[in-house]
Parts: structure tokens; sequence; C-alpha cells
């Protein structure tokens, strides 16, 4: 469960995206889900309709998810999207990646949290510095911030 008062941080997009997902929550899956509720009563004994369970089931997550959006939204806080270049010096690797909020992150679309190993570390350096980081499975890595837009 998510505490109330935590501050979600997000992208302007992230904020959006959210918004949107929200809007269609709200304006079209409530609606969705009221007719099919509405359908599966006119089948008769509500005690062993699967279609009636299923709808209700799928109402309460729908409900849910509008709450869990609304709470994020209540508490978010805008932050600024950077897009940065770093060199992994020991693999010589580089890479260039997205630091967004928690909850936006993801790795396999070039998104890393804020509160990464990497993203914290990113967030402390300038271009030209070169840091040292641990990786969540214990290992070192030398890195090299190339870049930041």
């Amino acid at each position: 469960m998510m505490n109330k008062d935590e501050v979600f941080e997000l992208s302007r997009a992230g904020a959006d995206a959210l918004q949107e997902e929200l809007e269609k929550l709200k304006t079209v899956d409530r609606i969705q889900i009221r007719e099919a509720i509405k359908e599966a009563r006119e089948q008769g004994d509500l005690s062993e309709n699967a279609d009636y369970s299923s709808a209700r089931e799928q109402q309460a997550n729908i409900e849910a998810r509008i709450l869990e959006i609304e709470n994020i939204l209540k508490h978010a806080k805008i932050m600024d999207v950077n897009t940065v270049t770093v060199k992994y010096v020991d693999l010589n690797r580089v890479s260039t990646f997205q630091i967004v909020g928690t909850i936006e992150a993801d790795p396999f679309a070039g998104k890393i949290s804020n509160d990464s190993p990497l993203g914290k570390a990113v967030l402390g350096h300038k271009v030209g510095d070169v840091f040292h980081i641990s990786t969540e499975n214990g290992k070192e890595l030398k890195v090299k911030l190339m870049d930041i837009k």
C-alpha cells in the first residue's frame, strides 16, 4: 500500500501519461465495466454468475487504479529530466539514458530511476567527473560522466 503523504517525482511526460490514463479509466473503462455488470445482472442468479463476479473484480481494480493515480498526481513533484551519457571505463562501453522518477523507471527503455545507484551518482557530478558506483550485486564500476542534456 502506498503512503498517502509520499512525494512522487515524475517527469512532465510521466505526469501527463498518468493524467491520460486517469481520464481513460474514468470516462471509458468505468462506463464499459458498468455496462458489463448491468448485462451480467440481467442473466439472473448472481451467486453463480462468473461474468458478474469477473466484472465486479475488474471494477474494483479500475477503482483502485483511479485512487492510486489520483494520489500520485496529488503528491507529484515534477522533476527535470536529464539525458545523460556515461562511459563505463573498465568495460569501455558508453550508454545514454534518461534519469526519471522511480515509478517511471524502465531500464529497457533507457529510463533509470533517480534513486538508483547510477542515477544518484550522476546527479551529484558534472561532465568530466569520474566516480565509482556499486551495483545491486555488489560489483564496483568506474564511470565517467560524458554529457548531460
